[in-house]
Parts: structure tokens; C-alpha cells; sequence
């Protein structure tokens, strides 16, 4: 967690793009704060990488990020200067200079850095915009962000979910990123280890990525010393892929700044014919689109097989199970209209699913869980591909409460099942006695198939209607008349007051 102090810098660096460089639109912002903590990352790597040299008198860096002579900037056509461009170097130029060199020559600069083995992030600049158009922004802004410790990657991580999440509570853009607690809840589900293979094929801002990441690196510190581990972590373990550039550059950061610096992060239609992903990996996070609609020509046909629908939240279902090694298991965040959507293509997505693979849990989650940006009604979809069925007894469980109130505001409060969620779903033998009037229970498959393969938590609960005994009618009937009776009294005696007060 992050400071209030440091809070206070992000608030402060946040309201200086609104107030003082105009620039509302907070993803604008946060692309434009992404660009200025590339900028600084790169220099503080360097620095540190010259130290170490100093120290072990190994004279000058063999591939310096920032040439040590000129570097010809395409976009002038002009040689300026490499160390020039170095953030500890420009901080120091006066307003209108510095202004002048990040955005003439800096900017450009990590524009067309891409050496492959930077960071994923250099990848994705080509179309980037500078937007800072005023100089005295600009050192207010630069000099809020040098106050920032960045090489603590640990820090530097939380501090841009901090900005993810002030992005989202801004009520724009709130869609690419799902709650960091809910995004951990369905790691911890899923436990992943250092043999997966991991992906999210709508990955947003990359938080599964990097809740993975962190987990990885939280339960298996000493395996990571292996090289061959290492390497699978760094640079074949961690996939993700998006259609929005912006949101590309947003997540690569994110992922460099937990230390995650090249991960398989590409511009990819997941849905259409270009992916041919199959059988590939091990493990599927992921929250995908909701609500959208596709022409059949955009969509992969090997996705329709499974069910021939233009819903986004139905296809990347069939996506995830083309995409899934056999053994392969997912857990994604579904809208409530997957449980028991009626159409044919619904009915076929939860069929394949239930019958020819492994549906292991279904978590309702109440509906402001996404607030303040959605209200919509969700549940946690988790199974295992199989290609040969295996469903026996699918585990329902209801959430009332995530840890934060259901409203716009959503304050921590004392309420939350996630920890039952989580104690519950690694312990399903002993779910085995509870009862359809509990918050969790198991349900046998030929029961879902009786159901017309319906997933919701209410279908199968057991509501206790409490008997309650009423007096008889005549009895009623006299009570409601003697009542009458007395009002009419009491109405007659304010009559003849008012009567008798006239005649007064």
C-alpha cells in the first residue's frame, strides 16, 4: 500500500495536468504521466547500471541506452546531443529549454527506442502524442514525479494502481480496469505456478498479468533463482493481448514498473482470425468485453463452431476453450446473462463447457462490485478443458460482500466473503454437507442438465419460507369494525364541538 504522502504527490501531479496543463481527459493523463515515468525509468536504469561499471572498473557501458556521443532524431533530422535527453540532465534546463528538449528531442527519443529487450513498452510508442503544451506544466510536473522513489519497484507498482484506480473512480475508462481485490481473489483461486503458462486475452491495463506476476514471485522466490525459471517467468510465462494501443503502452508500463520488462504484449484482435491461438496455455485470467456485438465476418470460425453468436462475453468463452491446453484452466468474469441467457448460442457456450469439460465453480458477485462505473451483475466462471467432459458437482457460492460498500462510493467496510471464498473453493470435500440455504453448496451435474444447463446461484438455492398465523377472518373483520366504529365517534364529537363553537 501506498503512503499518504505519496498519495498527496500523485493527487498533486494528477491536478496539475487538470489545472494547469489543461489536459482533462483522464486517460490522457495517465498515457502522459506513463510517457514522463518511461522517461525517468530509463535514466535511473542507466545510472544504476554506471555505478555498478564504476564500482567494478569496467570502464564505459558496452550498449548504452543514451549514446554517448549524438543521436540523430528522425523527426528534426537534426543530431542533437544523447546525454542531453537523460532526465537528470534536462530536470536542471530552465522551463522554456527543458520544455523545448523533452518535447522536440526526448520525446522522439523513446518514441523510437525499441531495442526488443527495453521493455515491452517501447513497442507500442509509434503513434504516441506529447500533449503537455504549457513549459511551467511541465517543470511542475517533472518535479513532482522526480520526488517519486522509483526504484522501488514494489512502490512504483502500487502507485500506478493508485493512478489506475483514480482513473476509474473518474468514472471514464473505468471499464479496462476490474477491482485489484477481485482481480487477487481469483488468483489466489487459481494458484498459479512456475510450470504455466498464463494469459489474458482482453488485457485491459494487465492487472491479471501482473497480480500473476506477483504471486509467482511471492510463493516461489527460490525457484526464481534457477535460470531456466527465471527466464520462463521473464519471457514465456506472462501473455497479453488488446486492440487499443493506449491501453497497450498503459499495461506494458504497469508491467514494468513490477518488474515484469518483457513480457508477450502485442496489438491483437483475440477474436478475429489473426489469433490462431490453440491448445496453448495452461492458464486463462481475464475479464473481457461485455455488451459488445460482431459482424460473423470479424470473428474467428473456429470461435463460432463452438456457438454462433455476435456476443463478445459468449465468443471469448469459446475463445478460451480453443485456446487452452488440455488440462488448461480459466477463471473469467462473465455477466449474469451467461448463467441463463436462453438463446441457442447461451444454451451452447454452457453446454460445451459443462458437458465436454470441466466446470469447476460458479461465484455470484452482487452488482456494485464495479461501481462507480458499471452496476452490472457478474459472476466468476472457473473450469478446466478437458475435450472429454469431467463436470460431477459444480460449487455454487453467493457473495453479499467484497469488503468495500455496494454504492458509488465504495468505502472499505468490515464485510467480506472473499476470504471465504477463497478458504471454501481450495477445501470442496468439505462442501459436501452444506445445504441449499447456506451461502455455498454443491450441485450435481444431472441437476444443472434438468435446468436446461442454468447457472445461477438462485436456481438451485433453497429459500426457508417462514409460516406465519393469522387470526381468523370473522375476527379481523369484527376488530376492523370496531375501529370504524370508534372513528365515526370520534368524528362525530369533533362535529358537534365545531357546532357548538359557531353557535358560541
Amino acid at each position: 500500500m501506498i503512503t499518504g504522502q505519496i498519495k498527496n504527490q500523485i493527487d498533486q501531479i494528477w491536478n496539475t495536468f487538470w489545472e494547469s496543463a489543461g489536459i482533462t481527459n483522464p486517460m490522457s493523463v495517465l498515457e502522459q504521466m506513463t510517457y514522463l515515468f518511461f522517461m525517468k525509468l530509463l535514466d535511473d536504469a542507466e545510472l544504476q547500471s554506471e555505478k555498478i561499471s564504476q564500482e567494478l572498473d569496467l570502464g564505459e557501458l558496452e550498449n548504452p541506452t543514451f549514446p554517448l556521443g549524438s543521436w540523430h532524431n528522425p523527426d528534426t533530422g537534426e543530431d542533437v546531443p544523447g546525454q542531453s535527453l537523460r532526465w537528470h540532465n534536462f530536470k536542471q534546463l530552465d522551463p522554456d529549454t527543458m520544455f523545448r528538449t523533452i518535447q522536440r528531442d526526448v520525446f522522439p527519443f523513446i518514441k523510437h527506442l525499441n531495442s526488443g529487450d527495453d521493455s515491452a513498452y517501447s513497442r507500442f510508442m509509434g503513434n504516441a502524442n506529447f500533449l503537455i503544451a504549457s513549459p511551467r506544466a511541465l517543470v511542475k510536473i517533472v518535479d513532482g514525479i522526480d520526488t517519486l522513489e522509483m526504484n522501488d519497484r514494489d512502490t512504483m507498482g502500487d502507485v500506478y494502481e493508485y493512478i489506475l484506480g483514480k482513473m476509474a473512480a473518474s468514472g471514464k475508462n473505468g471499464q479496462f480496469r476490474t477491482p485489484r481485490h477481485i482481480i487477487r481473489m481469483m488468483v489466489e483461486l487459481m494458484r498459479p505456478t512456475l510450470n504455466d503458462t498464463v494469459c489474458d486475452p482482453a488485457m485491459g491495463s494487465a492487472g491479471f498479468i501482473v497480480e500473476t506476476a506477483k504471486y509467482i514471485k511471492n510463493h516461489y522466490q527460490a525457484e526464481l533463482m534457477k535460470q531456466h525459471n527465471d527466464e520462463h517467468f521473464r519471457r514465456s510465462m506472462l501473455h497479453g493481448f488488446d486492440t487499443d494501443q493506449t491501453m497497450l503502452r498503459i499495461g506494458a508500463m504497469n508491467l514494468m514498473l513490477h518488474d515484469i520488462n518483457n513480457p508477450d504484449v502485442a496489438f491483437r484482435d483475440s477474436l478475429s482470425s489473426d489469433n490462431t491461438d490453440t491448445d496453448r496455455y495452461t492458464l486463462i485470467l481475464a475479464n473481457p468485453p461485455f455488451a459488445g456485438n460482431l459482424d460473423y465476418e470479424a470473428v474467428s470460425k473456429s470461435l463460432l463452431a463452438t456457438a454462433k453468436t455476435k456476443k463478445t462475453e459468449l465468443l471469448f468463452l469459446s475463445l478460451f476453450l480453443r485456446s487452452l491446453a488440455l488440462g488448461g484452466r480459466c477463471a473469467s468474469i462473465v455477466p449474469d446473462g451467461v448463467l441463463t441467457g436462453t438463446s441457442n448460442a447461451h444454451k451452447a457456450i454452457r453446454k460445451a463447457i459443462v458437458d465436454d469439460n470441466r466446470l469447476e465453480a460458479v461465484i455470484s458477485m452482487p452488482s456494485g462490485v464495479f461501481k462507480p462505473y458499471a452496476g452490472v451483475s457478474t459472476a466468476i466462471l472457473i473450469f478446466t478443458k478437458t475435450g472429454a467432459g469431467g463436470t460431477d458437482k459444480v460449487w455454487f457460492y453467493d457473495m453479499k460482500a467484497d469488503g468495500f460498500s455496494l454504492d458509488d462510493k465504495r468505502n472499505p467496510v468490515a464485510d467480506n466473503d472473499i476470504p471465504d471464498i477463497i478458504a471454501r473453493f481450495h477445501a470442496l470435500d468439505a462442501e459436501a454437507d452444506r445445504t441449499r440455504t447456506d451461502k455455498s453448496f454443491l450441485v450435481p451435474v444431472d441437476e444443472i442438465r434438468e435446468h436446461d444447463y442454468d447457472l445461477a446461484f438462485n436456481t438451485y438455492k433453497e429459500t426457508i419460507r417462514e409460516v406465519v398465523e393469522y387470526e381468523a377472518p370473522e375476527v379481523l373483520i369484527g376488530r376492523a369494525a370496531a375501529l370504524a366504529a370508534k372513528i365515526a365517534d370520534g368524528i362525530n364529537s369533533l362535529q358537534s364541538l365545531i357546532a357548538a363553537d359557531h353557535e358560541a
